[in-house]
């Protein structure tokens, strides 16, 4: 028996890292295999028909534990989602250099670095998307000579890549040209992140700050850019800091509702707070591929918007929401019952708030809270007033509530309405 404990903490130790692999990819380009780590999201076994962003990592031995952890964190809060992380091995350094080789009177991949080139492109990338559910939105990231390389992806007509994290890149001949023009020319949304430091290598500062130059005067409206250049940070700790600050620029509008969003974007609308709502998952689902229920939290921002500004109407167009993402819970008949309540229709705002009680709580909205609404708003009906049905409905009615009434008397209370704050996730997420 002594034993037992000992194996059932080695199983459960490698259950849980199982969502890690070490894989072997074999490839015609390259002559032979390559080595990579896959890293699944926790909830990729129980959702079996959602898709996950992908972020592959060149020179996977030192950069893949640093994006491991940034997205475990961001995740934690989520800030970030779960993403399908892949890590390359190129565990020589002499294999790092000769899957960079570029031609020097063009700068384009060429030799072994075109073969590896066309490895990733027509080889690895179709191996995950077969084997995993991959979502079309796809990021590469490297660090110096291989942030250089991974540039030469932008010189494909239809890039296959949305996001490029390029920390402290080794230029090819011609790229602090090539780089803008391609990226002027681009017809779809591309984010494109780069770094460097005070401490960083000197020609590589020249090269990357006369790139940056060319970069910010493009005007291409699909382009996200962000620059770095980080104080009192050496060629390789400036990874530290640019692996969250470049996942914080691309994953930015997945982000949920902050006070700060709220006070400033939201708050100050007359109208319209649910079309702010719906534009910013429409942008998560067309820039992301993400496609996702509306979280609780932003559900209560926008209630929150609507009592403030008096647009009553809100809380109709949030109920069109949350009765087909939420239907088994109670978050429609409150919507319906806010709006009609609200708009001075006492009888059917009771109605929903008794509907409500036979749904599911959710997100602070409970049974009492529903059925002491109902009482509050009967007290306000005038003595003769019926519900619809007449007589003999409104008595039946009554003696429904009186069934299903709690025995103590609650207070009734509103839903909060509070501005969003930034708390841990909930251990389930809505899909």
């Amino acid at each position: 028996m002594r034993n037992i404990i000992p194996i059932l903490v080695l199983f459960f130790s490698i259950s849980l890292g199982a969502q890690t692999s070490v894989e072997q990819v074999n490839s015609v380009k390259l002559n032979g295999s390559r080595e990579i780590t896959v890293k699944l999201p926790a909830s990729y076994a129980k959702n079996p028909e959602r898709k996950y962003p992908l972020i592959l990592v060149l020179d996977g031995e030192f950069l893949f534990s640093p994006f491991e952890g940034n997205l475990a964190y961001g995740n934690y809060w989520d800030d970030i989602p779960e993403v399908i992380l892949v890590g390359i091995s190129q565990n020589k350094k002499e294999e790092r250099y000769d899957d960079s080789e570029f031609n020097p009177a063009t700068g384009l991949p060429s030799g072994k670095g075109g073969a590896f080139f066309e490895f990733i492109g027509s080889e690895l990338l179709p191996y995950l998307d077969q084997k995993y559910r991959v979502a079309p939105f796809r990021i590469i990231a490297g660090l110096d000579t291989t942030a250089g390389f991974i540039n030469s992806f932008l010189y494909k007509d239809m890039p296959i890549f949305n996001g490029y994290i390029s920390m402290s890149p080794e230029l090819a001949k011609g790229m602090e040209d090539r780089i803008p023009q391609r990226l002027n020319a681009i017809k779809e949304p591309v984010f494109y992140y780069q770094a460097t430091s005070d401490g960083d290598l000197k020609k590589f500062q020249t090269q990357i700050k006369a790139l940056d130059q060319n970069i910010v005067a493009v005007k291409n409206p699909l382009l996200n850019y962000k620059f770095d250049d980080f104080k009192g940070a050496s060629h390789y700790s400036l990874v530290l800091n640019a692996i969250p600050s470049a996942l914080s620029q691309i994953f930015a509008v997945y982000r949920p509702i902050s006070s700060l969003e709220y006070q400033e974007k939201i708050a100050i609308l007359p109208s319209e707070h649910v079309k702010y709502l719906t534009d910013k998952y429409d942008v998560i689902e067309k820039s992301l591929g993400i496609k996702m229920n509306v979280r609780l939290n932003d559900f209560k921002a926008i209630e929150a918007a609507i009592l403030k500004s008096g647009d009553f109407k809100g809380y109709e167009e949030l109920a069109q929401i949350s009765g087909q993402q939420y239907e088994k819970s109670m978050l429609y008949d409150y919507h319906m019952a806010m709006f009609h309540e609200k708009n001075g229709d006492i009888k059917k705002a009771i109605k929903f708030y008794q509907n409500a009680f036979m749904k599911e709580e959710i997100a602070g909205l409970t049974k009492d809270m529903m059925m002491n609404k109902a009482e509050d708003l009967k007290s306000k009906l005038p003595k003769k007033e019926k519900l619809k049905g007449g007589k003999a409905k409104d008595k039946e009615a009554e003696a429904t509530t009186e069934e299903v009434a709690p025995t103590e008397e609650v207070v009734p209370t509103e839903a909060p309405v509070d501005p969003p704050t930034e708390t841990p996730k909930e251990e389930k997420k809505p899909e």
